[in-house]
């Protein structure tokens, strides 16, 4: 099978083309630095064309209020493109729990991309993911304070990049679901307490301090961002993961 990966360079992209390509597919990863634009159009036609099945693991450049007009044209145009020629499966990677938490304008954006993904002609995966282990460090930077972490009890459930590269390759490899698929990590953690583990691993002078108002993750209700029933449980340990890392 010929696959286009869309943002085919980026920290997931990256795994998903390693991954086909051992699998023996052809395998085409496109992005801005290869001279493809989502938004322009510029080069799909020509990196879509004899594919079987398109990813699109692209991401808009900032999470505010303007992503939701960045999915918006970027998945017609590569929809566009994708019918044109003759794509079989469209495949985008998402969030679980999205689409209930719809007062951060980021998650309501993946939602409307999941929406012009369900209107349009190609039959089409979506796999939803929860929050990767590799941004566990950024989360913890946007409310540090000196040597204070502030971090509210948002329960999540992480899952390594590479398990969500496998969930995206493997259902890229399957027929179409015409839905969703769901893929967690095995273990869940209130936010405030997954700080505390990282910096008991990597101990870099800070402290956390539990605070429900601190930070995007504050905005979360409930466990609305942990896996429901009948997800798929990847591998990998985060206390493991940590001590992989160099």
């Amino acid at each position: 099978m010929k696959f286009t990966v869309l943002g085919g360079t980026g920290l997931i992209g990256t795994q998903v083309v390693e991954r086909l390509t051992a699998a023996g597919h052809e395998v085409i990863p496109a992005s801005l630095s290869t001279g493809v634009d989502v938004i322009s159009s510029k080069g799909l036609e020509e990196v879509l064309e004899g594919a079987d099945v398109v990813i699109n693991l692209t991401n808009s450049p900032v999470f505010d209020e303007s992503s939701i007009g960045f999915f918006d044209t970027s998945m017609n145009n590569i929809g566009a493109a994708a019918e044109a020629a003759g794509v079989r499966h469209h495949v985008i990677l998402s969030i679980v729990g999205v689409d209930q938490v719809p007062q951060l304008d980021y998650y309501r954006a993946k939602v409307g991309q999941e929406n012009v993904l369900k209107n349009g002609p190609t039959p089409y995966s979506i796999v939803r993911a929860t929050q990767f282990f590799e941004f566990v460090g950024a989360t913890m930077s946007w409310t540090t304070d000196g040597d204070t972490v502030r971090l509210p009890t948002t329960p999540l459930q992480p899952m390594a990049s590479a398990d969500v590269a496998a969930a995206v390759a493997r259902a890229s490899s399957d027929t179409p679901l015409q839905g969703i698929r769901n893929t967690a990590g095995p273990e869940v953690f209130p936010l405030d307490e997954l700080g505390r583990i990282t910096l008991a691993a990597r101990p870099d002078g800070r402290r956390v301090v539990t605070d429900d108002q601190a930070g995007m993750f504050s905005a979360v209700v409930g466990d609305v961002l942990i896996a429901p029933k009948g997800a798929d449980l990847a591998p990998t340990h985060y206390r493991d993961w940590l001590q992989q890392q160099p």
